[in-house]
């Protein structure tokens, strides 16, 4: 994203994404994104465009700051399953502790007012961290970390496809347990 003009693009985003979380794109208002940027209408217009605009670049920098986090996580592991576990959690964490109905993360996917799906939020950071994934899981397999005949791309689609529905189900607030019985029910899949 970078600048545009003398607006740090990414700062503003930054700023911005807390107002989004709590508040959603439809119940943030105009008026109170230009007062967290301190900036004005003309000036936000022609940095950004719209509020849905904006909105979308918010989601979008939330989902590549959490890839790179994933990605970083899983090229420095050294064991497969401890870092895949640690990347599942975390990425099942985010969605269940968005606490709005309208915040950047997958599981405030309903009634956002910015025309984003579920599908289209939910797949914005997944290329990424499936790529990560099964980049691990080929280093896991190289060293003899994964049984033969298992493949590390199909494991990676896998254990997104998981996290994924997770996210979704969490927004029921199924609470901890739920999560670590899930858990255990896919770890075994790189056994």
């Amino acid at each position: 994203m970078g600048r545009n003009g003398d607006i740090d693009v990414d700062h503003a985003v930054d700023r911005a994404t807390d107002l989004f979380w709590r508040r959603g794109c439809t119940g943030t208002s105009p008026q109170g994104l230009l007062d967290v940027l301190s900036i004005g209408s003309l000036g936000f217009h022609a940095a950004f465009g719209s509020k849905e605009q904006f909105y979308r670049r918010a989601v979008e920098r939330c989902s590549a700051l959490q890839a790179e986090d994933l990605v970083r996580i899983l090229e420095h592991a050294t064991e497969i399953r401890p870092a895949v576990r640690q990347v599942l959690v975390v990425m099942i964490e985010g969605g269940r502790a968005d606490p709005s109905p309208g915040s950047p993360g997958v599981g405030g996917a309903a009634g956002n007012g910015a025309g984003l799906s579920l599908a289209g939020r939910a797949v914005a950071a997944l290329p990424e961290v499936e790529s990560a994934l099964a980049g691990a899981l080929g280093r896991a397999e190289a060293r003899g970390d994964l049984p033969p005949g298992k493949d590390p791309v199909e494991l990676a689609r896998f254990l997104t496809t998981f996290v994924q529905g997770l996210r979704i189900v969490g927004r029921a607030r199924l609470g901890h347990s739920f999560v670590e019985d899930a858990l255990a029910v896919a770890m075994p899949a790189l056994d």
